[in-house]
């Protein structure tokens, strides 16, 4: 059986970020501009808990994320979560230095078996001017 940061490693595969680019990039043109914001891709752990504090112990999910931008993110996980429901994010701040954030699964799909792709909106913008060291930003669409 695996251990989860072992399914993390398997997560991070940039077999499946690359696929996922691939299927951002398919997206017509008008939702493109329509975003708020820059997306960034970006590789760092995040924990995924319930929003309501006293159910955060009920749920704690290790995932990485693909990409993210003041709005939101979007995250792998080895098991999916609920659509519509509000979680608390907390990212490594070794890699991405952001407080912990509340944040909406807009979306949640199967990307393999042992994936899932995750999307987010937070409910603040997020400032990342300071967020991400400069030879880990690559943006996506700039």
């Amino acid at each position: 059986m695996l251990d989860q940061d072992s399914k993390i490693d398997t997560l991070v595969d940039d077999d499946v970020l690359d696929s996922l680019a691939d299927l951002e990039g398919n997206k017509s043109e008008t939702i493109k501009s329509a975003r708020a914001s820059v997306r960034i891709r970006v590789k760092s752990k995040v924990i995924a808990q319930p929003g309501n504090s006293s159910n955060r112990l009920k749920l704690k999910i290790q995932g990485v994320t693909g990409d993210i931008s003041a709005g939101g993110c979007q995250i792998l996980f080895p098991l999916p979560l609920r659509v519509g429901d509000i979680y608390w994010l907390t990212f490594d701040k070794t890699e991405l230095k952001i407080d912990a954030v509340f944040a909406r699964c807009l979306r949640c799909r199967l990307v393999r078996e042992d994936a899932y792709e995750a999307g987010f909106k937070f409910f603040e913008q997020v400032d990342l001017s300071d967020a991400i060291e400069t030879d880990k930003n690559d943006d996506l669409f700039g």
